[in-house]
């Protein structure tokens, strides 16, 4: 995914939370049994518009969210948020899931199931609109989450890149 927005971050100078969306029991099966393992899904973000989310696998429930942890820890990203919500609305798409993310007044709250929740509050947003359209995978979702807020621009670059005045884009 070549885009110009993606602002990457470094993560060792950052305070983190790190949430888990999901965790899942896989079993191989050889000939000599079944083999057990876990794979965990995690998004970590110190809610002020850094985000990244993370992929573990491991025999261990704790070292798998352990490696979900470093893992997101490697991929993160800054968000644009202006005064606790999105500046502008996006839809984001991966695979099969569509997310749609629409800003909302103070005192919203984040309104946004399982998946989109997660992000969105790692991110810092505290007033959000947000629907899952198409598949419910959290894998898909989360990453569908992460490609939408990608896409949002705040209304400094917007200005910049039209060459006008910070007023004529955004009132307020």
């Amino acid at each position: 995914m070549s885009n110009v927005n993606i602002k990457r971050v470094k993560s060792s100078e950052i305070e983190f939370k790190d949430r888990l969306v999901s965790i899942q029991r896989v079993t191989k099966v050889t000939k000599g049994g079944r083999t057990f393992s876990f794979s965990a899904i995690v998004v970590v973000g110190n809610e002020q518009g850094v985000v990244g989310y993370g992929l573990g696998k491991a025999k261990e429930v704790t070292a798998a969210i352990a490696k979900g942890i470093d893992d997101a820890k490697k991929n993160l990203i800054k968000v644009p948020i202006m005064n606790g919500t999105l500046p502008h609305e996006q839809e984001g798409k991966y695979s099969g899931a569509k997310v749609f993310l629409k800003p909302a007044a103070p005192g919203t709250g984040v309104i946004a199931g399982g998946a989109m929740r997660a992000v969105l509050e790692s991110v810092g947003i505290k007033d959000v609109l947000a629907k899952s359209k198409g598949s419910s995978n959290p894998h898909s979702v989360v990453k569908a989450t992460i490609n939408a807020l990608i896409q949002m621009k705040d209304p400094y670059t917007i200005a910049q890149l039209r060459g006008v005045e910070l007023s004529t884009v955004f009132n307020g």
